[in-house]
Formats: structure tokens, C-alpha cells, sequence
């Protein structure tokens, strides 16, 4: 199975527990791609800079796959350059982050030529049952399937009865259909020209030209059924007390429980922080033992200055 994941290094709590629950829930070989890039924008709206998800991160995570099955692996595709030149000017300063944008690279995946399908996933993306049906369907037609997206298809779908607009956070994409029809290219160029809400999930229902659309349990974005298999944690719409958003990652744990009453996932979670205390601890661990070894290196410069200085009088 080929897995893909976009985000920078605040995504790497995120990309810790998707891969976790998708752990649970297959015993087929995982290939993940997490594709990053390092980007600063400047503009009158916004001045961010962004750092790219770590190596060091994407060992660990690897090393966590790997004791699932040994033949799982994971692959960091550094899209620093290629964005740069294929750059998404009238969407660079919307309140999307431009990492949702990196999916519409997905056909320049280094070494994936022949690869039938992708299974895109955003990283609050909680895998929760078995997803091999999902996965394995037969493609043949379609450029991708994906699920309707829970307010969006009653505004941006193309009939009223239709409800064909798919929400981008959990996608099954058809490469080959996809590299026939140039969608992702067309995609990245729409995206360079119009300024859209959404933009990389509006270019995609755009110019899509066949979509199979898929039952709401493959991307559940509202609540947890019984028969979720993915539960995707957007944000949602609230009516009491009063109209308001409620917006909840799957790794903020405490707001699971108090805004959430959401428990369903608490042994994942509980492995989840584990893991990550042990990899803060490693990090922190290699940290000071580098700082140890360039202070090691000054005391020894001082000393060869003192013990050689003599010869010289």
C-alpha cells in the first residue's frame, strides 16, 4: 500500500498518530511518503517562514513502522525546489496553510512510475478499522474516489442532487488515470492563477472529470460512527449555546476528552505519548551529547596552545 502525507514539522505529532492508527488496522506492506519543503512567504498579508518535516523524525518514524512488519518503509520527498518553480501566486497568502498544496505534486513522487495507486491522507486523519476494501477497489475510469465533504457539497457541488464536491483530506488517486488526463498538473497551474477558497481541494472537484464518490465512513468528518473507518478531525459547526466553530487535532489529547467527550481513541493515544516522549528524550539525549563534545574540543585546543607554547621562549 502507498500512503502519502503532506506537512511541515509542526505535522510531525499528526503524522505520528495517522501512521500509528494505520498500524493497527493492516497487515500489508506500508510505503509512506511524506512530502515536505522548506518555504518562507513575504507578502503583504503574511510574512511566515516554514521548516520542513525532519530526517531525524522520518528515522524514528520508520523505525516504528518497521517493528509492524520489516518490510514497511518510509520516504521524506523534499519538494523545496519543484514548488518553487511551479509557485501557486494567488494562493500563497489565503488562511490555508500551502502544505495542503503539496498533494497536487503527488505525480512528482521520485520513483513511483508504474504506481497504480496513492492513498492520500491529511495527518488529522485517524485510521479506525480495516481500510484494505477501500483501497484495493477497482479504479478503472475514475481519476480518484473520495467522500463528499460535509458542508462543502450543498454549496460547490455541480447539481443540487448531485453532492459530488469531495473533501482533499482522504483521497484514493488513480495515477495512471491522473498522468492521462493531466489533472494534478491542471490542478497546480489553476491553482497558480485563481485565488480560490480551498484551493487545492476546489481545483481538484474543478477540473476532475471522474470522480467516484465514496459512503461518508471513509472520511468521517463529522462524528465517530460505528462504522467509521476513517474519522477525518476538520473543523465543524456547532448551534448551542451559540453558533460557533469547533476546530480539535486527534494528538491534543486533554481536548479530545473536555470538547470532544471523545475517548474512543485513548489506547492509541496512550501510545502515542509514549512514543513521543521517547523520541523528545532521544532528541534532547543527542542534543547534549553534542553540546559535551564541542565543549571537549575547546579544552583541548586550550590545552595543545599552553603545553606547546613553551617551545617558543
Amino acid at each position: 500500500m502507498n500512503i502519502v502525507y503532506c506537512g511541515d514539522k509542526k505535522m510531525e505529532d499528526g503524522l505520528l498518530l495517522s501512521n500509528l492508527s494505520i498500524l493497527n488496522h493492516t497487515e500489508e506492506p506500508l510505503h509512506i511518503f511524506v512530502l515536505t519543503m522548506r518555504l518562507t512567504i513575504d507578502t503583504k498579508e503574511k510574512n511566515q517562514r516554514f521548516d520542513p518535516v525532519s530526517p531525524g523524525f522520518i528515522n524514528e518514524l520508520e523505525r516504528v513502522i518497521k517493528e509492524k512488519n520489516a518490510k514497511n518503509k518510509v520516504t521524506l520527498v523534499d519538494f523545496t525546489e519543484i514548488f518553487q518553480k511551479e509557485l501557486p501566486h494567488a494562493n500563497l497568502d489565503t488562511r490555508f496553510t500551502p502544505y495542503c498544496m503539496l498533494r497536487l505534486f503527488a505525480d512528482k513522487i521520485p520513483d513511483i512510475t508504474g504506481t497504480e495507486k496513492l492513498l492520500y491522507l491529511d495527518a488529522d486523519v485517524i485510521c479506525r478499522k480495516d481500510f484494505s476494501g477501500f483501497y484495493h477497489q477497482d479504479l478503472s475510469g475514475y481519476e480518484m474516489a473520495g467522500v463528499a465533504d460535509h458542508y462543502g457539497r450543498w454549496i460547490y457541488s455541480r447539481g443540487p442532487l448531485k453532492a459530488d464536491y469531495l473533501n482533499s483530506g482522504v483521497l484514493l488517486l488513480n495515477m495512471e488515470e491522473i498522468r492521462d488526463t493531466r489533472l494534478l498538473e491542471k490542478c497546480r497551474e489553476l491553482c497558480a492563477d485563481k485565488k480560490m477558497f480551498l484551493p487545492d481541494q476546489s481545483a481538484l472537484n474543478r477540473l476532475s472529470v471522474s470522480k467516484k464518490k465514496q459512503p461518508r465512513r471513509f472520511n468521517e468528518q463529522r462524528r465517530l460512527h460505528d462504522d467509521t473507518v476513517f474519522q477525518h478531525f476538520t473543523t465543524s459547526f456547532r448551534m448551542f449555546p451559540w453558533l460557533h466553530t469547533v476546530t480539535v487535532k486527534p494528538w491534543e489529547v486533554e481536548k479530545m476528552h473536555s470538547k470532544l467527550k471523545l475517548h474512543e481513541y485513548d489506547a492509541l493515544l496512550k501510545k502515542y505519548e509514549e512514543l513521543t516522549k521517547e523520541m523528545k528524550n532521544k532528541a534532547a539525549a543527542g542534543k547534549e551529547q553534542k553540546l559535551n563534545e564541542k565543549d571537549q574540543e575547546k579544552p583541548d585546543e586550550e590545552y595543545r596552545k599552553v603545553n606547546t607554547g613553551f617551545l617558543y621562549h
